[in-house]
């Protein structure tokens, strides 16, 4: 039975980001069409084009004007996925935000079940997981790493592949998150570190590319291990900096006034008992305490400022939209 449609609100918001995809897109939108008709939703699908070079924002329009449920926005550069997404997500009306790829390799007809298990079985997230994936080798391997590693570092255990594009969202959480950088791979260790711990998988079919070539090198994983550390450092410590670069801080000026109290009682106790001595000054272990200490004072005047400042800079929609359809 096709669920219920919401008054005054839409069920579903498709958000697909998109780079030089004008040969899939009419196929895409038109399945999409197709799945929501069957199943009765009501729903709108968001494009955003990120600076494409090719007709993409053109075929858009044509789009667009067919279907009154299609709606664009077109970056005036290329901005990175992230950016697309944090940008749909803020324009998204529907209950459920579906997020996929525009390349044909996520399929719509997965739709009604991630619509359910977001409405029906409670979850705040789902994450689609590729089981059976149309990648070389070169790729497999680096992402089952790159997913262990995520998994290790956010106690999220039970989701195979993060950065799966296929995914479903309650409104809430895509109204929470802030999206910045390559913060996209990250997406459910965000939505949890704000609260919605409620998230869950799905094994979904992962289709060979039909159209163009893939938009990702392999330094991808090299950055995604690095925004990995980031959004971890980030998530943690960002309203309580004084709690990362104070104890740091008051430890490396501890270790240095240690250090120079030991080489001054050195001193005393061998000129007390007439013993051969070096000049403090002279004395290597002085110069690695002055470091420490200076460093330590750094680190700590470090969290100072970070605390007085507290200004979360990401939440500036600074993005250069070049034009809308369909939206205010």
């Amino acid at each position: 039975m096709a669920p219920t449609i919401s008054e005054n609100k839409l069920q579903i918001s498709v958000v697909i980001p998109l780079y030089n995809e004008e040969e899939s897109l009419p196929e895409l939108c038109e399945w999409i069409r197709k799945v929501m008709i069957d199943n009765n939703f009501t729903y709108e699908v968001i494009l955003v084009d990120d600076g494409s070079k090719d007709n993409s924002w053109e075929v858009v329009e044509k789009i667009a004007a067919e279907n009154p449920h299609v709606k664009g926005i077109k970056f005036v550069r290329n901005y990175g996925k992230s950016a697309a997404l944090h940008v749909g997500f803020k324009a998204t009306q529907g209950d459920v935000v579906i997020t996929m790829d525009a390349d044909l390799q996520d399929s719509p007809d997965e739709i009604p079940d991630l619509y359910k298990m977001i409405k029906v079985d409670g979850l705040d997230l789902v994450s689609g997981w590729k089981e059976k994936r149309y990648d070389p080798i070169s790729k497999t391997i680096p992402t089952k790493l790159f997913n262990w590693a995520t998994r290790k570092m956010s106690g999220i255990n039970n989701l195979h592949d993060f950065n799966c594009g296929l995914k479903a969202y309650k409104h809430q959480v895509v109204k929470r998150i802030d999206l910045f950088g390559e913060m996209h791979r990250y997406i459910p260790v965000i939505a949890k570190w704000q609260g919605f711990a409620k998230i869950g998988e799905k094994s979904v079919q992962h289709r060979a590319r039909k159209y163009g070539v893939t938009k990702f090198g392999l330094e991808r994983f090299v950055f995604g291990f690095l925004d990995l550390l980031s959004i971890t450092f980030v998530s943690k410590f960002k309203k309580r900096p004084m709690h990362f670069f104070g104890v740091l801080g008051s430890l490396a000026f501890l270790l240095g006034f240690l250090i120079t109290i030991f080489l001054l009682l050195n001193k005393q106790y061998c000129l007390h008992y007439h013993l051969p001595y070096r000049e403090t000054t002279s004395n290597p272990l002085f110069y690695i305490s002055l470091v420490s200490a200076l460093g330590g004072i750094q680190l700590f005047l470090a969290g100072f400022i970070g605390e007085m400042l507290n200004i979360d800079s990401h939440k500036k929609d600074d993005y250069g939209i070049d034009q809308k359809i369909g939206l205010e």
